[in-house]
């Protein structure tokens, strides 16, 4: 009895003497500041905890937050014999004597235990490989309380055996309430003294504290006992000079190891992607003042300048590399510049992923069969003679614009695209061009080892269809993807449904039917050989199964489709290369025939608002002398392009309402040595309309003069479009 009531005293004694953060560790979840979050009422913690049902658990968060604290309360709440051990002091064999004493538990007494071991994470793997078969078989419950992410640092058969609850620093009102309940507790705070507080001391030591409630504690300790009270009054008096001596500055969070370490770099690579310069800065600081080593910041920043920039602006690993070298040279503290200014330029550079496009090669390096090097890309110099190695290839350098179009992927990926350009910086100026050529490349012929015939070079059947519909996609500029999508928006697709699609010059108009009807099919009428060889290059891409029928001509073609072949849906996006198809009576006949009654027909028609004189007259804001003749010549054979009154006047003989919609789209033209060439080169329709005014070369003159008045500027075009669509009876 006696040593029951000396150890009573003792622990009275300890407390007494042990610091204010230890004598105010709340006992009560009423007590328990904060967390909210898993600790509200009704919140599945609580519930457990109320329930002595709480199991395996592995609570983790910064320090001060209340994990040893929560542990402790769970204890209180429990029936099962709760042991605590600290990682840092323990070792395997403490780990043998606690597995034993709680097998003697559960064997004499039906007694369960649970085992709190407060920073899990510092046992290492053979001490954590220890513990698991005793969870897993139920000898003990585990608490563990970590300040790191258990899932990097703690056994990952631990934590799946286990429900894992993470604590948040405490808010500014948690601290706020810890500090006012630690000056008016009279058995374990400062109630029974005099002790006051200013509300800007209260705000710095709330501040500083940082959501940590030790920290928090500790301070004001420090500030209490380390204050001579006032005479005669007894009374100590804590102000701002006080309190910010008490604590002086804010703990900066970061284990070069730890969560802390790795979530910072994190978010600061997030803020240079997200192009905020001012959070990138933040970071920055915080890894700086937390003693980050500024060559491991560098190295994040040449990655970032490779990932999240790259093409768009090529200068930005030249900047980091170049900052990385000046601070090499000048050090610390001046060396702060360089990691700022390199920081602020990745911040405010354009930014694109297109250089990703590699781990995707990657991927179809690993997984494609037959990667032979083309024969006439091979090297020519070892073995030509006997194997023709070489054979055929177009040297690029001989060709204008250094640049012709011929196979350079193996044949089982003819057609791939990896990379796909950004609009924004450097390679958003190259895009239009990348794209053409890739078209080009698409639709061109592979030569064979001999001089034979041209031969189109078949690809492999791809089965995952979507996917290549949806890099289709990409490769195309977003303004025709959106005329696209107004081409087939009014139409309800059915599986089922049969498509005819007219103007065969790019799938990409038919890619939305090619998605909608997987059980039905998709026919494309092209009006030449050209058109359907370069549409075949793309349509051998495609699963067999889904594959369109492509037809050459007009309404003799559609004769020749099976008996009772007929369609739910025709349409397309019709321009004047088409003319001369859709004149024919014959097509508008077979067309008649070949509709199901409730058949749709959508056609989509686009026309420029002015032609190149006007429009360059517009932006100039003079007056149209010497040039008026050119500017009547151009509207005229604006409309005798547009292609709405021939179609029209043939749906007329459907006997249908036909609805029409009107939009307005503008263009921006860059006026370069491109767009010269495109109006104004030898053969061009335009220069040829040019040739037929009383003055054309005066014209021609008249008309680069004000090109080159507007050189790299941006005309504003406009482009009309309209679908006409109706519905067969």
């Amino acid at each position: 009895m006696a040593d029951d009531l000396f150890s009573h005293h003792g622990d009275q004694l300890r407390l007494r003497q042990a610091p204010l953060a230890e004598r105010l560790r709340p006992t009560t979840l009423e007590e328990f500041a904060g967390q909210g979050a898993i600790l509200a009422e009704g919140r599945l913690l609580r519930r457990a905890i109320a329930a002595d049902r709480v199991g395996n658990l592995i609570l983790h968060g910064p320090p001060g937050v209340g994990k040893t604290t929560l542990a402790r309360i769970i204890a209180t709440h429990t029936r099962a014999h709760f042991s605590s051990m600290n990682a840092v002091l323990a070792g395997v064999k403490d780990l043998r004597e606690q597995v034993d004493s709680a097998q003697q538990r559960l064997e004499r007494h039906g007694l369960q235990t649970i085992l709190f071991i407060d920073e899990v994470h510092r046992f290492n793997s053979a001490q954590q490989d220890a513990l698991l078969p005793w969870v897993e078989n139920g000898t003990l419950s585990l608490i563990g309380a970590t300040t790191e992410n258990p899932y990097f640092e703690v056994n990952k058969a631990l934590v799946s055996r286990s429900r894992l609850f993470r604590l948040q620093s405490l808010e500014a009102n948690d601290l706020r309430n810890l500090l006012h309940r630690a000056l008016r507790d009279k058995e374990r705070g400062y109630g029974n003294r005099s002790v006051t507080i200013t509300p800007d001391a209260e705000a710095h030591l709330v501040d500083v504290a940082n959501g940590d409630a030790r920290s928090l504690l500790n301070a004001l300790e420090l500030a209490v006992e380390s204050t001579p009270p006032s005479q005669p009054e007894n009374k100590v008096e804590i102000d701002l000079t006080i309190a910010e001596e008490s604590i002086q500055e804010r703990a900066v969070l970061y284990d070069k190891q730890g969560d802390a370490h790795f979530d910072t770099i994190s978010a600061f690579i997030k803020s240079l992607r997200g192009s905020d310069a001012d959070a990138s800065l933040f970071w920055l600081a915080r890894m700086l003042e937390a003693g980050e080593n500024p060559r491991f910041i560098f190295r994040r920043m040449l990655i970032s300048a490779g990932e999240d920039i790259g093409l768009a602006d090529p200068q930005a690993v030249v900047v980091v590399e170049s900052c990385a070298a000046a601070f090499e040279r000048i050090g610390l503290p001046e060396g702060f510049y360089s990691l700022a200014q390199a920081a602020l330029y990745l911040a405010c550079a354009e930014k694109s992923n297109s250089t990703m496009g590699l781990f995707e090669a990657i991927h179809r390096v690993r997984s494609t069969q037959n990667q032979n090097v083309p024969s006439h890309l091979r090297d020519a110099h070892r073995d030509s003679e006997a194997f023709g190695d070489g054979k055929g290839y177009r040297y690029p350098h001989a060709y204008r614009e250094h640049w012709v179009a011929q196979q350079y992927l193996p044949d089982a990926l003819q057609g791939e695209v990896f990379w796909t350009p950004s609009k924004n910086g450097w390679e958003g100026q190259r895009q239009a061009r990348m794209i053409e050529r890739r078209a080009a490349q698409l639709a061109v012929s592979d030569e064979a080892a001999h001089d034979h015939p041209l031969l189109i070079s078949s690809g492999p059947d791809l089965p995952d269809m979507d996917r290549w519909l949806h890099r289709q996609l990409l490769q195309n500029d977003e303004r025709l993807l959106g005329l696209q999508q107004r081409l087939w928006s009014g139409v309800n697709f059915q599986r089922t449904d049969r498509v005819l699609v007219l103007g065969g010059r790019s799938l990409l108009w038919a890619l939305g039917p090619l998605n909608a009807v997987q059980d039905g099919g998709v026919t494309i009428l092209c009006s030449s050989d050209q058109e359907k060889t370069r549409l075949q290059a793309q349509v051998d891409l495609l699963d067999p199964l889904h594959r369109p029928k492509l037809l050459i001509g007009g309404g003799e073609a559609l004769k020749e489709l099976p008996q009772g072949w007929q369609f739910e849906v025709v349409g397309g996006r019709l321009n004047r290369d088409d003319r001369n198809l859709f004149k024919s009576p014959e097509l508008w006949h077979q067309l008649q025939l070949k509709l199901l009654p409730g058949s749709q027909l959508n056609f989509l028609l686009s026309h420029t608002k002015l032609g190149p004189a006007a429009l360059l007259i517009e932006q100039c804001k003079i007056s149209s002398g010497g040039l008026t003749e050119l500017i009547e010549m151009e509207q005229q054979w604006l409309q005798a392009q547009q292609l709405d009154r021939l179609v029209l006047q043939q749906l007329e003989g459907f006997a249908t309402p036909v609805r029409r919609e009107f939009w307005e789209e503008s263009l921006s033209l860059q006026v370069d040595e491109h767009l010269q060439e495109r109006w104004l080169g030898e053969d061009r329709p335009y220069r040829l309309l040019i040739n037929h005014c009383h003055q054309p070369e005066t014209v021609f003159s008249k008309v680069k003069q004000l090109l080159k008045r507007e050189w790299g500027a941006k005309l504003p075009q406009q482009m009309i479009h309209q679908t006409i669509s109706c519905t067969k009876t």
